[in-house]
């Protein structure tokens, strides 16, 4: 028999629950939280060091939003298209140290060197992946790790010491705009890099659901299919790689205005890897859970860090002072909980939480019921 309200008919659905139409507008809290952040006094004890708006607060959620819009357009690859990219730090440190130089070496206002460096990004991203796309599986993953460690390298060795070697180069505070120079200015910064996300998950959200989008999902689940369907998987995949290149370029000159310079870190394989955690932390192919992802695991990174020097870890034994005085450990033992306890990552939650209320009969009761052969319920 169908499950209905007894007095309206309608049959109650897990769309139609009150704690589904809460959840669904989620996003819009958190944007109107994000809205009023640098105006907000509130104190955020064990999860910010200072009020809400000071700029330390303001400084360390910015950093969060990069990550998380990074983790996001990363997810074009991994998570829509089915590409495992291993160097996809390489774009978001070349729109980083294309912005730099062309201020450095180029004397370019801002804007321009900022033009130039995602520029640079979209380029590279064009080159290497109409070679990386050559090959398919493991092998597009090594070679993507391969033109990284290259780029790292590069980086490193400081040619004609124009990189800074492992000391990167600042930017003087007089090349960039007087409005985002200082700590009175930190709620400018953070405007960028919400502004930034905000673009991110736009352009993001745009491709997914454009023609070409559906063409990425059905190479992520057969490319063999796609190319019978008289389509060629190479040209929509290599669209893939040079958006989500550029929009790793885009928050590479977002955070040059945060960190003020450029550091070979941002150039590693391990920048891509920590990228990967993310979004697996997330839940990989989801709208949301790359951002949740790459906020949590940078503001886990920072205050995981200060807990691990703090003196309540030092006083421990040994045996555990050493391992927890490790960031790095903390961070993989939260990534290791996250895995097995939340399949699917972060963004399976509320749905996992929605189907464990309903197997109790509390929430979410089964729709109606399809009809037996022989026309009875």
């Amino acid at each position: 028999m169908d499950h209905t309200i007894p007095r309206t008919g309608e049959p109650i659905t897990e769309r139609s629950t009150p704690i589904y139409r809460a959840l669904r507008w989620w996003p819009i809290a958190l944007l109107i939280l994000f809205l009023v952040a640098p105006y907000s006094a509130l104190p955020l004890p064990g999860l910010l060091d200072g009020p809400l708006g000071s700029p330390g607060s303001l400084q360390l959620i910015a950093l969060c939003l990069v990550y998380g819009a990074l983790a996001t357009g990363y997810d074009l690859l991994l998570g829509r298209t089915g590409l495992l990219s291993f160097g996809h730090a390489l774009y978001f440190a070349t729109g980083l140290y294309a912005t730099d130089l062309a201020m450095l070496e180029l004397h370019l206002p801002f804007a321009a060197a900022a033009l130039f460096g995602v520029g640079c990004s979209i380029g590279l991203a064009l080159l290497l992946g109409s070679v990386s796309l050559r090959v398919t599986g493991i092998g597009f993953s090594m070679v993507t790790l391969a033109f990284a460690q290259a780029g790292s390298i590069l980086v490193q060795r400081n040619p004609g010491g124009v990189t800074g070697g492992e000391e990167g180069r600042a930017v003087p505070s007089g090349m960039l705009p007087d409005g985002l120079v200082g700590i009175e200015n930190t709620a400018n910064l953070y405007w960028i890099a919400l502004g930034y996300l905000v673009l991110t998950l736009a352009v993001v959200h745009w491709t997914v659901s454009s023609p070409i989008g559906r063409v990425w999902e059905g190479i992520k689940e057969n490319e063999r299919r796609v190319e019978v369907l008289g389509l060629r998987p190479y040209g929509f995949k290599l669209v893939a790689f040079v958006i989500a290149g550029g929009l790793a370029g885009a928050g590479g000159v977002v955070y040059l205005l945060l960190t003020g310079g450029a550091t070979p870190q941002a150039a590693t394989s391990d920048a891509t890897l920590a990228l990967l955690v993310m979004v697996v932390l997330g839940g990989s192919g989801t709208r949301w859970g790359p951002l949740l992802g790459g906020v949590l695991y940078t503001w886990a990174g920072h205050r995981l860090g200060d807990l691990a020097n703090s003196s309540a870890i030092a006083d421990l034994p040994a045996v555990l002072r050493v391992p927890l005085s490790q960031p790095l450990f903390l961070l993989g033992a939260l990534f290791v909980a996250v895995v097995y306890l939340l399949p699917g990552g972060l963004a399976k939650l509320p749905t996992r939480i929605r189907a464990g209320r309903s197997g109790t009969g509390k929430v979410g009761l089964p729709g109606p019921a399809r009809p037996l052969e022989g026309g009875t319920t």
